[in-house]
């Protein structure tokens, strides 16, 4: 998408595995689960069969040669400055490589060790720590969000499990025209939890909880404070010391500001409010937070991807809710706690100014995909982690095609000014 173009995206993609899941862009950041039609369409198709095709194929030199081929061939037509890839599943190998620029006033290449920002798959880390809270008997799923958040609309019926499932109704901050407003004007200036509610709560409902799926940023907020007041400490110092710690994570956090370790890549986005491309990369995104704002490498998700999908950390029968969704896409396509279920892979996408990233796990072949890039541009209504997605698994999983239905993750692009 251009800058002359207007888009309305919902924030921190959430956007990505199915977030984003996301539907295309086009279509709008909040949906229902009964809007998907013709989704399937824009899986590319896959490869002639072959014998080692499966679940998941060996990664041969051959195989190899294909991804870099379809990844290149994206980069050039999305325009993606730089991607990091990492595929692996046992006994078929392992792949991790960086493809592009890191800067593209410099040449810098991207390289596989740099720190991201990874958007809304921050939204499987907040789930997570509420859902060892469960297990530790310190709250219920169907406990209402009144119970830990004064203020919210309707917050008598609307149950944890509710917020989760992205079944709340409540409107999303991030599409509100005063939040946009002010993040373009001052997107390095923080802003807290209780201004994002505020944002949300001047508006009614969209729906009662439980009538229908609307991929919603305010729910994750809502579950950060709802850690922290149960938890006892500030989010990201729960999410340190029992989730990223835990999990052995020791390059993934939240950050409590704008900062941003090095070495990481510049972020591009043309979401700046103007007609140009910018550089979003020292943008402050406490706008995200418990929806978005988390930090990460591609070897720390590569590890979290099989944790967060089969459980680790959680209780089996809580795990067993996590995945089994109440709301369902098509017969291939559902999203359960925070996190999307696509074509057999379970995982997430996230999307801010300037980065994207997927992060997915197949349990048939026990294999990972994670793709970290530098920008969030849109080409052709098409979020550009999908694009490569799509690309690399008809390839490597060609019976399991990483397929998404919208795009729940960065800040909608408002219409651009007269004068742009």
């Amino acid at each position: 998408m251009g800058g002359s173009r207007s888009r309305r995206r919902d924030v921190c993609t959430g956007a990505a595995l199915v977030a984003a899941l996301a539907l295309p862009a086009s279509t709008g950041a909040a949906y229902a689960v009964q809007a998907p039609p013709g989704i399937l369409a824009t899986a590319p198709a896959p490869p002639s069969p072959s014998s080692d095709d499966g679940a998941f194929r060996t990664l041969t030199p051959q195989v190899r040669a294909q991804v870099d081929a379809a990844v290149q061939r994206i980069l050039r037509e999305a325009g993606i400055p730089g991607v990091i890839m990492s595929l692996s599943a046992p006994g078929k190998g392992s792949y991790e490589r960086a493809y592009g620029v890191a800067d593209k006033a410099t040449g810098a290449p991207m390289e596989t060790g740099f720190n991201t920002r990874i958007g809304s798959e921050t939204k499987t880390f907040t789930v997570t720590a509420m859902l060892e809270l469960v297990d530790r008997g310190a709250l219920k799923l169907d406990d209402p969000i009144a119970k830990y958040v004064d203020g919210v609309p309707n917050g008598g019926k609307i149950t944890l499990r509710d917020l989760a499932d992205m079944r709340s109704g409540l409107f999303n901050y991030t599409e509100d025209d005063a939040f946009l407003k002010a993040l373009q004007d001052a997107p390095r200036r923080p802003m807290t939890p209780q201004q994002l509610l505020d944002y949300s709560f001047k508006h009614p409902v969209n729906f009662q909880p439980d009538a229908q799926f609307e991929y919603c940023n305010t729910n994750l907020i809502l579950l950060g404070l709802v850690v922290e007041k149960a938890g006892g400490q500030p989010l990201a110092d729960f999410l340190r010391e029992n989730v990223t710690g835990p999990a052995g994570l020791a390059d993934t956090f939240l950050p409590t500001g704008a900062e941003f370790p090095l070495p990481h890549a510049q972020g591009y986005t043309d979401q700046g409010g103007g007609p140009r491309e910018v550089n979003a990369t020292d943008w402050n995104p406490s706008w995200a937070w418990a929806a978005g704002a988390m930090i990460s490498t591609v070897r720390d998700l590569r590890s979290w991807a099989r944790t967060m999908a089969t459980g680790t950390l959680l209780e089996p029968r809580t795990q067993a809710q996590r995945l089994q969704p109440r709301s369902k896409f098509d017969a291939n396509i559902a999203y359960g706690m925070g996190v999307f279920l696509t074509n057999g892979w379970i995982g997430h996408n996230g999307s801010l100014p300037g980065y994207e990233s997927v992060t997915v796990y197949l349990p048939e072949a026990q294999a990972t995909l994670v793709l970290a890039l530098n920008t969030d541009n849109v080409s052709d209504g098409q979020e550009p982690s999908t694009l490569l997605a799509q690309a690399i698994t008809s390839i490597v999983s060609p019976q399991h095609v990483y397929t998404v239905p919208a795009t729940p993750a960065t800040p909608p692009k408002p219409k651009p000014s007269p004068s742009s």
